[in-house]
């Protein structure tokens, strides 16, 4: 017995028979869909894994040497020295589609090409320490965009992972039996319905073949008493 009512007729079972069609080719269209988005999304948590190490390293050289420029150069003097920037940069964000996916894609351009230009003052009155830790930071900056692009891209893919995880296991376990058990259920009716047309076309052959008999009996009787009178 179906779960929903449905009408048991032809129309209805060409319906549903056209529906299960298309649903079971686009169960596995949304099988392959996930399949290749857990191998995207693999080789993105890898890129990941790598890109976070290198970014996390190159923080850690900032940080050791801007701990021992602290400790070299007063704090009134270190303050003043990074206060004023002189290098500026311009962020832009486009959008790549990964399997119906718009992961973001950053990019960025520096105001001055120049390389000194990170260093927004003079070197008479800092230290060199100082120097490798801005010089580290410039260097993490493009890694820490890349990670931010990266680890952006991981939760947009699995969301629409799991989006499409539950797509297939609805048309899986409920939609795809649900239409099968209905095209059953109607085939049975109307091979119900089928025999029970066909007991009744029997029935009404026999009673009109009985009435046919009793009625030529009746003339044959009626003919019988015509000869004998």
């Amino acid at each position: 017995m179906p779960a929903t009512t449905v009408n048991a007729t032809r129309m209805e079972l060409t319906r549903i028979k056209t529906r299960l069609k298309t649903a079971v080719r686009g169960h596995k269209l949304l099988k392959d869909k996930r399949d290749e988005l857990m191998k995207q999304f693999m080789d993105v948590v890898r890129e990941n894994r790598t890109m976070r190490q290198q970014v996390e390293e190159s923080l850690m050289r900032a940080h050791s040497a801007f701990t021992v420029a602290s400790a070299l150069m007063s704090p009134e003097i270190l303050e003043q020295s990074i206060l004023y920037p002189k290098q500026s940069v311009d962020l832009d964000m486009s959008f790549e589609n990964v399997m119906s996916v718009n992961v973001p894609k950053y990019t960025f351009e520096t105001k001055n090409d120049n390389s000194s230009e990170i260093y927004p003052y003079g070197f008479a009155m800092t230290s060199g320490e100082l120097d490798d830790a801005v010089k580290a930071l410039s260097d993490a900056f493009e890694g820490m965009l890349r990670l931010a692009q990266i680890e952006k891209t991981t939760q947009l893919l699995a969301e629409e992972i799991e989006k499409t995880r539950r797509r297939v296991n609805a048309l899986e376990y409920v939609k795809i039996p649900e239409m099968q058990e209905n095209i059953k259920y109607i085939t049975m009716k109307l091979d119900e319905n089928e025999r029970s047309a066909t007991i009744r076309l029997m029935k009404v052959k026999e009673m009109i073949l009985a009435q046919a008999i009793e009625q030529q009996q009746a003339q044959d009787a009626k003919a019988l008493q015509e000869m004998h009178a």
